[in-house]
């Protein structure tokens, strides 16, 4: 048999960041051809003896599954040849002809094996309420192809717009829709990246996430300041629902998953420095009077704790997120209550402290990157979303102010002298 594989970083083609392409290099019947890999390397990160990437390479989050995938598609190339020469069909083959089987043959990589993998990934960086989302994901997928194995290439436009229709046609949100699909995209970016499956087959270009406007989420200043004054005693049911939302929206709006890892050594010389669990940024808050009254209380009623809030009760990242999960779940159900008796009429959940605090500190004339960054957003458009609506008294106080300013542009033609 005339035919064999070699893994080879092509030097031959370098890209504008210096980098090169990986390929399986074809050789059959004295010709040879490559086959990309949709990798592109530094030589500084290819070990040309072994044929193995390097651990500096940074374009993935695991090394190991890379050079797994790359030794998988040699394996899977060789295999075909081999079926082929046993068959007797090999030797009539072109290079071309050959090399097309072979890729034809690479793209059926499993998109459920490589949304696995991704998950263990998350889990071993101790990213566990990311990798709860892509759990989640990957569920709802397989209860959707009933149980069945998924291939990249599957999970095409025909296939998203299937999907659609069953998840709208149940009576759920696009919106919800978009937190699915978001993350099947980011599985294929991950995947196109990483060489497993060729751009080509990439469902995104042509499907198109569609969201829709959400209600209305931050209060209104006289809301809030209902909430912050309200007289609760320390018994009542809504006591810790009110002090954790005045708490969140008086550290910029913190969420409720940085609230709980919150520690006690995070407090020093009279300010909050933590690093948020999802971006990584870090900050540094100012403790005012009213938050350190709520801080005081609870670091106090839980002095064997390292936590400031009663939240994580059990050791170990997954259940603590189990906790938080479940104690999430109770606040959400006591600020309906909180909202009842202080005649706040819309839906009062954890997010609205934070979408309270961007649109007060708007109104507070503070810049858009300033909020961007008291929020911890990586992009100004996300700190938009929160800012997209404007409460319903400033709307008012400017329809005021506007057709205050068209009576006095008619007072002013009146009184205009007559021409002689």
């Amino acid at each position: 048999m005339n035919t064999n594989i070699v893994i080879s970083l092509d030097t031959r083609r370098s890209k504008k960041d210096g980098s090169y392409p990986l390929v399986m290099r074809l050789g059959h019947n004295e010709r040879t051809t490559s086959i990309p890999l949709n990798i592109s390397l530094l030589e500084k990160d290819w070990n040309e003896n072994e044929r193995v990437v390097k651990n500096t390479y940074k374009g993935t989050n695991s090394v190991t599954w890379v050079n797994n995938r790359i030794q998988k598609s040699k394996a899977d190339a060789m295999d075909i040849i081999l079926k082929l020469n046993e068959a007797g069909k090999l030797d009539g083959l072109s290079v071309v002809e050959l090399r097309d089987k072979i890729v034809k043959k690479n793209n059926e990589a499993s998109f459920f094996e490589y949304a696995k993998e991704i998950i263990k990934d998350l889990k071993s960086a101790n990213r566990i309420g990311t990798a709860r989302s892509y759990q989640d994901v990957f569920n709802v997928l397989s209860n959707f192809n009933d149980k069945k194995d998924l291939s990249f290439k599957d999970v095409n436009y025909k296939f998203l717009i299937k999907l659609e229709g069953t998840h709208l046609g149940k009576g759920n949100s696009y919106n919800g829709l978009a937190v699915y699909m978001r993350t099947i995209r980011a599985i294929f970016n991950k995947a196109v990246k990483a060489g497993v499956v060729e751009k080509e087959f990439y469902p995104f270009a042509d499907y198109k996430i569609k969201t829709v406007p959400t209600e209305k989420r931050a209060l209104e200043i006289d809301l809030l300041k209902a909430i912050i004054t309200k007289n609760l005693p320390q018994n009542h049911k809504c006591f810790n629902a009110r002090n954790y939302f005045v708490a969140s929206y008086m550290m910029y709006g913190m969420n409720f998953t940085d609230m709980a890892f919150l520690k006690k050594s995070d407090i020093v010389d009279g300010r909050i420095q933590y690093r948020r669990r999802k971006t990584s940024k870090l900050y540094d808050i100012k403790i005012t009077d009213n938050l350190k009254t709520i801080l005081d209380f609870y670091i106090a009623k839980n002095p064997d704790s390292e936590f400031v809030f009663p939240i994580l009760k059990r050791e170990g990242l997954a259940n603590q997120f189990r906790d938080i999960e479940w104690d999430r779940k109770r606040y959400n159900k006591k600020l309906r209550v909180l909202a009842g008796l202080c005649g706040i009429e819309q839906n009062l959940t954890s997010y609205v402290s934070r979408h309270s605090f961007a649109t007060q500190a708007m109104l507070q004339q503070v810049p858009l990157n300033a909020i961007s960054s008291m929020l911890g957003h990586s992009s100004l458009k996300t700190t938009e979303i929160y800012l997209k609506s404007l409460p319903n008294n400033i709307l008012d106080d400017y329809n005021d102010k506007i057709l205050l300013a068209s009576k006095d542009t008619k007072k002013t033609k009146s009184k205009a002298p007559a021409k002689k």
